[in-house]
């Protein structure tokens, strides 16, 4: 069993769908106990999503799966005054309340950060909305999509005649997680010192700006605009996606060694005589001419035989895999990324979900438990309140 660094760590979890729930997912990983507060006979929205029906009826659809093994159910109605007063007890011995409603729903149903602060000073109380809790935009409903659209990221996605694109995941959902994700383990570490709670007001907008990284700063440091380029890759040439034998590979030679290895491997060295593709720059400058020669060249043998080739050559390169054929990946099954739990129905099928990605002693991180049923926790509230009140509350992650 590798090292939990969150163990003791307790955490109540309000979110829906899925950047709340990818990060209280991240923490459970990380040795959090994690208990979901859902709303009475309708629970987390993501119970009802995914691509089977039956699943989708049952409340335990894909999406939800994905990302809420290893955590507890219990179902409290903030406007029942019983309930209410329940859910503050376990605020008290909470270490991190984590919710993604829209900016000021907790503080009008009695919850706002003063009022959290009252109950539990010491405590991590983390807010994920779609674009903060102030500013002009922040009563504006949103969804990933929505995100992806006003952040840039759709214009730059895609080719100049496709664009704007959607990406083909809730990328902003991600990475809105994993930046709420980080931010409450750096409080958790402050509060160890300090033994002061904080309050974190995660923007998913400001978040996914912050990740599209050198589209951004390219933009405010010389002034030009990013443009869609579709599979290749702004910074360098050859950089993107080309044609072997049998499909798409991806080659990535971003140095001129890398170039000059490539061009003596495709028996291609005269392409390093040429004046339109003898530096980084003049390749960029001519990428469509080179992308030709080397499509050529790449066509005597299939992805998989050039991956091999390359890749020995210390040049850069893979297949274009498709979903079922990444999850196959022998080096995802080397490192122990999925784990294998039942199903939370009981059923005899087995669910499959994601790690990490990131071996602690050597050991991957996995849940321990199937997703709960909306409720299942239902009746150890009380007992899970007393005990989180009674427990130690200056645990340190």
């Amino acid at each position: 069993m590798p090292k939990q660094p969150l163990a003791g760590i307790r955490v109540l979890d309000l979110t829906n769908v899925l950047a709340g729930p990818y990060c209280s997912y991240q923490l459970m990983l990380l040795g959090a106990e994690v208990v979901k507060i859902e709303v009475p006979g309708q629970g987390d929205l993501a119970r009802h999503l995914g691509p089977d029906p039956e699943l989708n009826r049952s409340g335990i659809g894909a999406s939800f799966l994905a990302q809420n093994a290893g955590k507890k159910s219990i179902e409290i109605d903030l406007k029942d005054a019983a309930d209410r007063a329940d859910f503050a007890d376990m605020v008290r011995g909470a270490d991190v309340l984590l919710e993604n409603f829209r900016a000021g729903v907790l503080a009008r149903l009695g919850f706002g950060w003063p009022r959290l602060r009252e109950l539990n000073p010491g405590l991590v109380y983390c807010a994920i909305s779609g674009f903060g809790q102030t500013g002009p935009m922040s009563q504006a409903p949103a969804y990933d999509q929505i995100i992806q659209g006003l952040s840039g990221m759709m214009s730059i996605t895609g080719t100049k005649e496709a664009a704007p694109l959607r990406v083909g995941f809730p990328v902003c959902d991600t990475v809105g997680g994993l930046t709420a994700a980080l931010h409450i383990a750096a409080a958790l570490t402050g509060r160890a010192r300090t033994g002061e709670g904080t309050f974190l007001d995660v923007s998913m907008l400001e978040s996914a700006v912050s990740a599209m990284g050198w589209a951004i700063s390219n933009y405010l440091v010389s002034g030009v605009p990013p443009e869609p380029m579709g599979t290749q890759n702004a910074t360098a040439a050859p950089s993107g996606t080309f044609q072997a034998a049998d499909g798409p590979l991806n080659i990535a030679a971003n140095r001129q060694q890398q170039f000059e290895t490539l061009c003596g491997l495709l028996d291609r060295r005269d392409l390093l005589d040429d004046p339109r593709f003898t530096d980084r720059e003049a390749r960029k400058a001519h990428r469509d001419e080179l992308t030709e020669e080397l499509d050529r060249a790449l066509r005597r043998r299939t992805a998989g035989e050039w991956e091999r080739i390359l890749s020995a050559a210390g040049v850069p390169a893979a297949r274009v895999a498709t979903v079922p054929q990444a999850v196959e990946l022998d080096q995802l099954e080397h490192r122990g990324f999925f784990t294998d739990l039942p199903f939370p129905d009981g059923s005899e099928r087995v669910l499959k979900v994601s790690g990490s990605g990131v071996l602690h002693d050597g050991e991957p991180l996995r849940p321990s438990t199937a997703p709960p049923l909306l409720g299942q926790q239902n009746d150890e509230r009380r007992t899970l309140a007393n005990r989180w009140i009674g427990a130690d509350e200056t645990v340190a992650p």
